[in-house]
């Protein structure tokens, strides 16, 4: 299997519940890191905000995830929003939910129900698309075999995510993950070319 569904953009939602707001937003993400961006953004930008409680899922396996209910009771915000991150079947994405208090208590049953219809409300409204699974590669060669290279890479239709052109020049490449072994054992063969794998995604 070396497709997977996943989300188009990025897209919000909204949920309110006696006085209390819940801002929904989901991302198509591809790291944790790129994830923890998103939040630390969204905590600049929601400074006022009580609560940023999240989830996110990466990968085609079920140990690649993380939840927080952020100062919420446990398993009140966390679990419910990764839940709609499940019932939709996608990956590499990620939601935050950011919580304005409004006055009123909701009870834990109330807060599940919010944090879950927030993050629906979000993934309700973007775009689900099937990607490509696909490996990842560094390639280290010396300057004079550029153009072979270069032209590899073009006929082959490698989709560059990272180039560096100095003495030693580096290039950072993704490929459908049925096909890299033919392509790389073909990259291999021209002369000076280190190829190295990064990671599947």
């Amino acid at each position: 299997m070396d497709t997977y569904q996943t989300i188009a953009a990025a897209s919000e939602g909204i949920y309110k519940e006696k006085g209390s707001k819940f801002l929904a937003f989901a991302y198509p993400i591809f790291s944790e890191e790129e994830f923890k961006n998103h939040l630390a953004q969204l905590k600049k930008d929601y400074h006022d905000a009580r609560h940023h409680c999240y989830a996110f899922k990466l990968g085609l396996t079920e140990n690649e995830y993380r939840y927080s209910d952020d100062g919420e009771p446990n398993n009140s915000a966390g679990k419910p929003i990764y839940g709609q991150i499940l019932s939709k079947n996608i990956t590499n994405v990620g939601i935050v939910v950011v919580r304005y208090f409004g006055g009123t208590k909701l009870g834990v049953g109330g807060l599940v129900t919010a944090y879950k219809e927030a993050a629906a409300d979000a993934l309700q409204n973007a775009r689900i698309i099937e990607q490509t699974v696909n490996n990842f590669y560094q390639i280290l060669f010396d300057y004079p075999v550029m153009s072979e290279v270069m032209t590899f890479i073009k006929k082959n239709e490698l989709n560059i995510t990272k180039q560096l052109f100095e003495n030693t020049c580096l290039i950072e490449f993704g490929i459908r993950k049925s096909e890299a072994d033919t392509v790389v054992s073909e990259l291999e063969k021209i002369e000076g070319v280190k190829v190295k794998f990064l990671r599947t995604i």
